[in-house]
């Protein structure tokens, strides 16, 4: 989505917990607004939305989290007369990420933090526009699934063209704004915390993942399966690739080739509930160093969310 230069641009979180199997949600306190508030921060320059929500939950509230499932955006006009646009998601912080961060300590911007059930916090929150992106989190809690992990199907950066290169297709190289997108989209992809990459054995794809993976210290696995060679003369696996990472649902990333990646997300869709009536066209449409981020439930293998983002540079 474009924005106007004077719109304020900004992400945030709907943080929980299931205590005795009720999810409770985490409120803010701001003194120097004197509201009750979701943690959520601007965005800076040259940062992604998924990577500020990370970044401004850490220092709003002292949890460090990845994100899941998208809970849409509010706009609405500030004080001052500018545009402000605020992307949620939810955010689950597990047990040693709430006992990692300890006592929480007020900070320039949050006095006071509060974990209350999902009620109380509706009554608590100062805005109403808060309170709407908390009813989308409890249809989700009611739903039973709050709790997602993420599958990023990632298209490679931009490569050096086949009529500029001598050598076989899967050697082309990435093109200097190839690395720079690749840079780009590393943290972005980084606020789902991946545990798992999975590339295909072409050297665009292996270079578009190396920041992502220097970032998140989890090493390349390569195969063929969702090569594009293989994927035109029919020796490709694709659906036994996206079963495997559904089985073991934990969020992972994917990243193959233009024409390869409508089939991954295809399966992903299949394999899922409810993935099957969504419109994929423009999730399956990834320019290079685009990726499409589609949350599936841990309860019932559920298609929750689908979102696609790009790269900066």
């Amino acid at each position: 989505m474009s924005v106007a230069s004077t719109t304020v641009v900004a992400a945030g979180a709907v943080l929980f917990r299931f205590v005795d199997g009720k999810a409770r949600v985490l409120l803010i306190h701001r003194d120097h607004h004197g509201d009750v508030s979701l943690p959520k921060g601007k965005v800076d320059p040259g940062e992604s939305t998924p990577q500020a929500a990370v970044r401004e939950i850490r220092e709003e509230t002292g949890y460090r989290v990845a994100l899941g499932a998208p809970l849409g955006h509010v706009e609405y006009v500030m004080p001052g007369g500018r545009d402000k646009i605020v992307h949620y998601w939810a955010a689950e912080v597990t047990d040693e990420a709430f006992v990692a961060a300890g006592e929480f300590t007020p900070n320039s911007e949050v006095g006071a933090i509060e974990w209350v059930g999902i009620d109380k916090a509706r009554a608590k929150l100062t805005y109403e526009r808060d309170a709407d992106v908390l009813a989308r989190f409890a249809d989700r809690v009611a739903a039973k699934n709050a709790r997602t992990f993420a599958l990023v199907a990632l298209r490679h950066a931009k490569t050096t063209a086949p009529g500029d290169w001598s050598g076989s297709d899967a050697t082309r190289p990435l093109l200097p704004a190839g690395r720079r997108q690749a840079k780009s989209i590393a943290p972005g992809i980084a606020a789902w915390s991946p545990q798992r990459i999975v590339s295909s054995t072409a050297a665009r794809c292996l270079a578009t993942l190396e920041p992502l993976s220097a970032l998140t210290r989890v090493g390349v696995k390569q195969t063929d399966a969702i090569s594009q060679d293989s994927f035109e003369n029919g020796s490709d696996d694709v659906a036994s690739v996206v079963a495997k990472r559904l089985k073991k649902r934990t969020s992972a990333v994917l990243c193959s080739h233009g024409p390869v990646l409508p089939e991954l997300i295809r399966q992903i869709a299949l394999a899922t509930k409810g993935g099957e009536r969504l419109d994929l066209r423009r999730a399956s449409s990834l320019s290079p160093g685009e990726y499409t981020v589609l949350h599936v439930s841990t309860t019932d293998a559920s298609l929750v969310a689908v979102e696609t983002h790009g790269p900066l540079a």
